[in-house]
């Protein structure tokens, strides 16, 4: 098989159940990472699974999306517009947080007429060659240099830089902001700065895209971090735990945005598998189970005490956290390759950030239990300990 990083984790995986995962040899590890925010609803859970089951028994793949109706989508993007701030009632299903950020730029484009995108300094939304293209200089750079050209008429401002905002003009077709900067290492928005780039993107007439694909489904606390903080944008791209542990991805937007796509020219955006039924089955399994489940009530109060247990370490400099999605500060790189290590050999399987080696990484399935984030924090201090 292809490999794109030069030192893979190299531990193989047998089976994985609830917030571990097991090697061949039956060793257990705490999934700490749950593949980048995907694994909310907990590895293995049978609703899911069972979901899974039962569509890929009445059918597949049947048309190019769009074309047909299947109810998986239907129901999935009834449930998620319910769900979603404000005005956006309408969900385009994708294969990939990618591929929806490539969805969104397009359909600003479209909408405004205009061409200049804007992106924030430290921003991660994929690597295909539009997303890639908002990702935030400088820190971007090392992933954009060898691909250009990439897309012309981007830029890029600081994140929670109210001067910043004035960049912002009648000639931009749409900001792009994760809400919460992840791979930056979890760097927090100013709510009133988000809320002046709400003002700012109104008064000119741009839209304003939400990167809400590591953030949502429940990981900040609230369904959508973009609730959390009260601010209504005109697109979502969604992905990640969106698809209950199967490839999935989503735009939403208010119907009358979405339509632009139909007409001038009509097959906007056209994807073959986006919206895969089985996948769709699996997210609306998903959603429903954090529902029924009150499982988004009860993260802040777990990433709250990943934060008071992990923060009492002499070696922990720093942590930010918005729900469970943590990064731990130690400040210096060289621990922190050294920790990865260590963390492996005590059971432990985390990351660290692409814009931040300096931190690691707790973003565990959103279904860990209070009495499994103790002995976590416990193998967390032991690790600590080690460095």
């Amino acid at each position: 098989m292809g490999q794109t990083s030069p030192a893979p984790m190299m531990v193989e995986v047998a089976r994985a159940e609830g917030s571990f995962f097991y090697s061949p040899e039956n060793k257990r590890y705490f999934d700490l990472v749950a593949g980048v925010s995907v694994s909310n609803v907990g590895h293995g859970n049978r609703e899911v699974v069972e979901a899974v089951q039962k569509q890929a028994a009445d059918y597949m793949h049947v048309m190019v999306y769009g074309e047909m109706v299947e109810r998986p989508q239907v129901e999935y993007a009834r449930r998620i517009a319910e769900l979603l701030p404000g005005d956006l009632d309408c969900v385009y299903f994708v294969n990939s947080g990618a591929e929806a950020v490539e969805v969104a730029l397009k359909l600003a484009k479209r909408h405004t007429g205009r061409t200049e995108l804007i992106s924030m300094r430290r921003a991660y939304h994929g690597s295909t060659h539009g997303a890639m293209s908002m990702m935030g200089t400088p820190e971007g750079e090392e992933w954009k240099a060898e691909f250009r050209p990439l897309l012309p008429d981007v830029k890029s401002i600081n994140f929670n830089s109210f001067e910043d905002l004035e960049q912002i003009t009648e000639r931009t077709a749409g900001v792009l902001c994760e809400v919460v900067q992840g791979e930056a290492g979890v760097r927090l928005p100013n709510p009133e700065w988000l809320k002046a780039l709400r003002e700012r993107c109104t008064e000119v007439g741009a839209m304003l895209i939400f990167d809400e694909i590591q953030t949502g489904m429940g990981r900040t606390g609230a369904m959508f971090a973009s609730a959390k903080y009260g601010i209504e944008p005109d697109i979502v791209c969604l992905a990640k735990a969106f698809g209950g542990g199967m490839p999935l991805g989503g735009v939403a937007s208010k119907k009358q945005i979405l339509d632009d796509f139909t007409h001038n020219p009509c097959l906007g955006h056209i994807t073959t598998f986006g919206g895969h039924p089985v996948c769709c089955a699996a997210g609306l399994a998903a959603l429903n189970y954090l529902i029924n489940n009150n499982i988004v009530e009860q993260v802040e109060r777990k990433g709250a005490m990943f934060e008071e247990r992990v923060s009492k370490h002499s070696k922990v400099l720093e942590i930010r956290r918005s729900g469970l999605l943590l990064a731990v500060e130690l400040g210096k790189s060289e621990y922190l390759y050294r920790l990865m290590e260590i963390f492996k050999e005590v059971g432990i399987m985390s990351d660290w950030f692409l814009y931040c080696d300096t931190a690691f990484r707790i973003s565990p399935p959103l279904t860990i239990s209070e009495a499994e984030i103790e002995e976590c924090c416990t193998l967390i201090h032991e690790a600590l300990d080690r460095l």
